[in-house]
């Protein structure tokens, strides 16, 4: 099981691979949001704001997130430590359940280059 750490490391590789991102992926990373990461297994949730192409982690909070952020994710932590290391597929994730998107269909639409 993935440590608080190893979690919050992830999101800062996560933050940093986006901001070297160009292109499309970039263009859709690159807007302002309230974001939450409820890591389920641990029970915490990392809150935040995805801002011009990068993830800027503000709290770490027990439990689900306190209040519903415009993206909002959820996962277990050694699935979030996968997928930024590549080696679990983001869709195939969401498809099977053991990832939970919940954005509006903007947000959707934008972020739909990033998965």
């Amino acid at each position: 099981m993935a440590t608080k750490e190893e979690c919050r490391s992830a999101l800062e590789k996560l933050s940093d691979n986006l901001a070297q991102a160009d292109g499309k992926v970039r263009t859709a990373a690159g807007f302002n949001r309230s974001l939450s990461c409820h890591i389920t297994d641990l029970d915490l949730t990392f809150t935040g704001r995805l801002v011009d192409g990068r993830i800027e982690v503000a709290d770490t909070v027990a439990g689900p997130p306190p209040e519903k952020a415009q993206i909002g994710l959820a996962m277990a932590g050694d699935d979030l430590v996968a997928m930024v290391e590549g080696e679990l597929n983001f869709a195939r994730a969401w498809g099977s359940g053991r990832v939970r998107l919940e954005a509006g269909f903007r947000d959707l639409m934008r972020l739909r280059s990033l998965l």
